[in-house]
C-alpha cells in the first residue's frame, strides 16, 4: 500500500482522495451517464470497483433490491478470485474471515456393507501449487461488501443506486448517449414510477433471468435441466466425522452430496442430490420441502445422522448448461463494423451448476474484463475497437466452463459402479485442479494479446494467461515480497523489465531500455497525459538478477525510479532483485539475456519481448493507444 506522496495521510489510507465525479457526487441518479451497470452482484460490483478508479467517467450502478445483499447464494472462492481480491486490496481481510479449503475427502459405499458410506480417499486442494493464494469459502454477500467498500473508497466514490429495476433499453445508431434505458422504482414511496436514463454504455449484470439480455435479443441456449439438487446452509447436529472438511459423498443408490463447510466454524452447506427430473415436471421439483431434503441427506449419509437445528438459507434448483451466442448487442453480421454498446456478464450470459464453485468466480472475471476496457475507451486511452474483445474473450471461457461443469456434474450424479474406478471422482478432482482454480484461462491473439513469437524467453509466463506471481526481494527495504501482489486494479498496464546479467549502473540492455523509455517519442510513457504522474498509465518495474545487496539504488536508471505526486517523491518500490533461495529467473524460465513482460490491467500476460525489441513494443501500444504523442517525458 502506497500513500503520503500527496501529503500526510492521518486516516485510513485505503480511502483515496475524491476526484472528478467523486467530488460532490450527486445522490440522485443523473439523467445521463457514461456507464450504467445493471445489478450489484459479483460482476456488477467488481465492474463498479474498477470503474471507480476512473473518476472522470460517470458510472452508476442500479439495483432493484432496497439495499445490500444479506444472504448470498454463491460461496466458493477460487484462488484466481483471491488474486483479484489482492488487486482490489482486500485479500488479507477476507481470507481471515473465510473458511480455507486445504483438503477434500471422498466417500463411497462400503464394499462389505453398501448401505453404509466409508471414506475412500483424501486429496490435497492444490497439490501442484497453481497459486500462492488459498481456496476459500465465504458468503457472496461479504464478497459484495468488500467490492462495495473498494468502489466507495476509490476516487469516484461509487455506490449503488438501490430501488431501481431495469425495464428495457433501446440502442440508437448515433448520439453521444445512444442507449436509452427505462427504469422503474422497485421500492420506496415512488415505487412503480418509471424514468429514463441515457447512457453511452450499459453493462447487464442482472442474473439468469436478465432483462438486459432480453432487451438486446440474446438468448441462453443449451441443455435443458434434467437433474435436481437441494441446497441448504444449516446449523446441525451430526456424527459425520468430516463435517468440517469439504467432501464428495456417493451412496449405493446413486444419491450424492457435495458438502462444503462454511466460514465461522459452525455453518455448513450441503448440495443434496434429488435425482432425475422428468420432462413434464414443469418446475414442480422446486416445491421439494426442507424435510424431504433432510431425509434424503440422511439416507445418503447412512450410518451417520444429521439433525438440522437451523436453516439459514435453502433452495432447490435444476442443473442446466446454457450460454448466449454473444455477450454484447452487436448482431453477428455487423461484428467489426459497429461499436458494442450493451454488454452482458455472469449468469446473464452463461448458466451452469453450482457444484464446481465457478459461478461467482467467472462472473468476477467477466466484470473486471469489461470494466477496465470501458475505462480505457472512455478515458481516451484506447479505441472503441477494444470493446469488441470482451465478447470474443469471455464467451470462449464460459463455454470451457460449461464443458467442465457438465463432466463434473455428471460424475457427481453417477452411481459409483457407473464410474468404474472407485477413485475416479478423486482422480478427476486432482487432475483438473487448475481449471476450477481459474488458472486455465488463456486469451487468444487480439488487439491486447500478442503473438507468442518470443515465448521461449519467459516460459513461465504464457502469453494470454494470468501473470503468475513469484517471490522476489524489494531492493529499497530488503523485504521479501511477491512480485505480482503490487499489481493493483488501478487500470494501469504493467511493464516488467527482467534485466540482463550486468548489475545496475553497468552498461546493459536493461539500461538502454530504460533510456529509451524516458527519451523516445515512441515510448509508451510518452503517451502519458500532460500533468499526470509519469507512471499514471504504465507501471514499469525492474527485476535484477543479482541479490538485493548487489543492486545499488543510486545506479538504477530513473525510468525505474519515477517521481510521483505534487512533491515529486521517488517511488522506490519498482526495483526488485532475484531471491537466491527462489530465483524468479529460474522459477519462471526467464532468459538471462533479459526480457520485457507486458501485463494487462486485469493481470493477463499481453506480450513478451527481448529488451532490444523497442520498436515492437512501441508498435504494440501504438496499435492500442494510438500513435500520437500525448506528452513529453
Amino acid at each position: 500500500m502506497q500513500f503520503h506522496h500527496h501529503g500526510y495521510v492521518s486516516g485510513d489510507p485505503r480511502v483515496q482522495p475524491a476526484a472528478g465525479t467523486g467530488v460532490d457526487r450527486p445522490s440522485e441518479l443523473p439523467d445521463e451517464v457514461d456507464v450504467l451497470i445493471v445489478g450489484s452482484g459479483p460482476a456488477g460490483m467488481v465492474a463498479a470497483a474498477q470503474l471507480a478508479h476512473f473518476p472522470h467517467i460517470v458510472t452508476r450502478v442500479v439495483e432493484r433490491r432496497p439495499g445490500r445483499l444479506e444472504v448470498g447464494q454463491a460461496d466458493g472462492i477460487q484462488a484466481r478470485s483471491v488474486e483479484t481480491f489482492q488487486a482490489f486490496g482486500f485479500a488479507g481481510r477476507i481470507t481471515e474471515e473465510a473458511y480455507r479449503i486445504t483438503e477434500m475427502c471422498f466417500w463411497a459405499p462400503d464394499p462389505d456393507n453398501p448401505e453404509n458410506i466409508v471414506r475412500t480417499s483424501r486429496a490435497p486442494d492444490d497439490e501442484a501449487g497453481v497459486s500462492e493464494f488459498p481456496h476459500l469459502i465465504v458468503n457472496q454477500a461479504r464478497v459484495l461488501d468488500y467490492f462495495a467498500e473498494a468502489a466507495r473508497n476509490a476516487p469516484a466514490r461509487l455506490e449503488p443506486d438501490y430501488g431501481y429495476e431495469f425495464v428495457t433499453c433501446e440502442v440508437a445508431d448515433e448520439g453521444e448517449y445512444p442507449v436509452t434505458v427505462t427504469l422503474r422504482r422497485s421500492t420506496g414511496p415512488k415505487e412503480g414510477q418509471e424514468r429514463i436514463v441515457r447512457a453511452k454504455y450499459v453493462v447487464g449484470c442482472d442474473g439468469a433471468r436478465s432483462r438486459v439480455r432480453e432487451a438486446i435479443g440474446r438468448e441462453l441456449v443449451g441443455d435443458q435441466a434434467n437433474h435436481a439438487w437441494g441446497v441448504m446452509d444449516v446449523l446441525a447436529e451430526t456424527d459425520f466425522p468430516d463435517i468440517r472438511t469439504k467432501c464428495a459423498i456417493q451412496s449405493h443408490d446413486g444419491g450424492s452430496i457435495l458438502h462444503i463447510p462454511r466460514e465461522g466454524n459452525h455453518l455448513f452447506r450441503m448440495y443434496v442430490d434429488l435425482g432425475e427430473v422428468s420432462e413434464d415436471d414443469h418446475g414442480k421439483v422446486r416445491e421439494t420441502t426442507q424435510a424431504e431434503v433432510e431425509a434424503r441427506a440422511n439416507r445418503i449419509l447412512h450410518p451417520y445422522t444429521l439433525t438440522v437445528k437451523h436453516v439459514c438459507w435453502r433452495s432447490v434448483y435444476e442443473v442446466g448448461h446454457r450460454i448466449a451466442d454473444r455477450f454484447d448487442d452487436v448482431p453477428a453480421e455487423l461484428v467489426g463494423t459497429r461499436t458494442p454498446r450493451v454488454f452482458i456478464t455472469g449468469d446473464a450470459c452463461h448458466t451452469h451448476s453450482a457444484k464446481a464453485g465457478q459461478g461467482m468466480n467467472v462472473s468476477i472475471q467477466d466484470g473486471w474484463n469489461i470494466a477496465w476496457k470501458l475505462g480505457h475507451v472512455l478515458d481516451g486511452r484506447a479505441p472503441e475497437s477494444l470493446l469488441e474483445t470482451y465478447s470474443a474473450e469471455r464467451q470462449v471461457i464460459a463455454q470451457n466452463l460449461i464443458d467442465f461443469d457438465r463432466e463434473w456434474s455428471s460424475m457427481m450424479a453417477a452411481k459409483p459402479d457407473e464410474l468404474g474406478d472407485p477413485n475416479a471422482l478423486a482422480d478427476f478432482y486432482v487432475k483438473t485442479a487448475e481449471f476450477p482454480a481459474g488458472m486455465m484461462t488463456r486469451y487468444e491473439r487480439s488487439l491486447i494479446t500478442g503473438e507468442a513469437t518470443y515465448q521461449e524467453l519467459a516460459t513461465g509466463f504464457p502469453i494470454g494467461k494470468r501473470f503468475k506471481s513469484h517471490p522476489v526481494t524489494r531492493v529499497c527495504d530488503a523485504n521479501p515480497v511477491h512480485l505480482g501482489h503490487h499489481h493493483r486494479a488501478d487500470g494501469r498496464w504493467r511493464i516488467y523489465v527482467f534485466a540482463d546479467r550486468p548489475a545496475a549502473g553497468e552498461p546493459s540492455k536493461a539500461t538502454r531500455f530504460a533510456d529509451w523509455l524516458t527519451s523516445s517519442p515512441r515510448s509508451p510513457l510518452a503517451r502519458t497525459p500532460e500533468g499526470a504522474d509519469i507512471d499514471a498509465w504504465f507501471d514499469v518495474k525492474v527485476v535484477y538478477q543479482q541479490d538485493h545487496v548487489g543492486v545499488e539504488m543510486n545506479a538504477v536508471p530513473r525510468a525505474y525510479l519515477p517521481q510521483v505526486g505534487p512533491y515529486a517523491c521517488v517511488d522506490y518500490e519498482k526495483v526488485y532483485a532475484a531471491d537466491p533461495a527462489e530465483d524468479i529467473f529460474e522459477g519462471r524460465g526467464i532468459d538471462r539475456d533479459g526480457v520485457v513482460v507486458v501485463v494487462r490491467p486485469d493481470h493477463y500476460v499481453a506480450t513478451i519481448l527481448p529488451l532490444a525489441a523497442t520498436d515492437e513494443l512501441a508498435t504494440f501500444f501504438e496499435n492500442l493507444v494510438g500513435g500520437e504523442r500525448y506528452a513529453g517525458v
